[in-house]
């Protein structure tokens, strides 16, 4: 798993079938990447559901929520519609789990419960990999922006 001070890796997923992000195109914004097993699984629906709610603070740390799972981009736009999500989830479907591969977070075909704190300038200045069926929650991801500020 990637750790504080490496370099993110740049990636291009779809976070709906005609939408893609590019990380380097967020460039001057900090990102939170949240890798997940699945969409529609408890665990992850409580998780991506907090994020949601967290969204205007991550903002006030100019940051941007990006979820990750090895679904598609269908069942991405289905699973945030039902939830109400205000946030991209991506799709890391073709080539399976090559992002999270990226980040090493891939594990027995779905990305492994973990998070990823990028500064502006494309720099991890925090990761924390999660028991797979343990909501990591959010006060990591807020000290972390919080550090950065600093």
């Amino acid at each position: 798993m990637l750790q504080k001070g490496e370099t993110a890796p740049d990636f291009t997923l779809s976070s709906t079938p005609e939408k893609t992000v590019t990380l380097k195109e967020l460039r001057g914004k900090n990102v939170i990447l949240a890798f997940y097993p699945a969409d529609w699984s408890p665990v992850c629906s409580d998780q991506m559901a907090l994020y949601n709610e967290m969204l205007k603070y991550f903002e006030k740390y100019n940051a941007v929520m990006l979820g990750i799972s090895v679904d598609g981009a269908w069942c991405h736009h289905a699973f945030a519609k039902a939830r109400q999500l205000h946030f991209d989830l991506l799709a890391d479907f073709e080539p399976k789990g090559a992002v999270s591969s990226l980040y090493g977070v891939y594990e027995n075909g779905v990305s492994q419960r973990a998070l990823f704190v990028i500064d502006a300038n494309g720099i991890i200045q925090w990761s924390y990999l999660s028991p797979i069926g343990q909501n990591p929650g959010a006060d990591g991801i807020l000290q972390a922006l919080e550090n950065i500020k600093n």
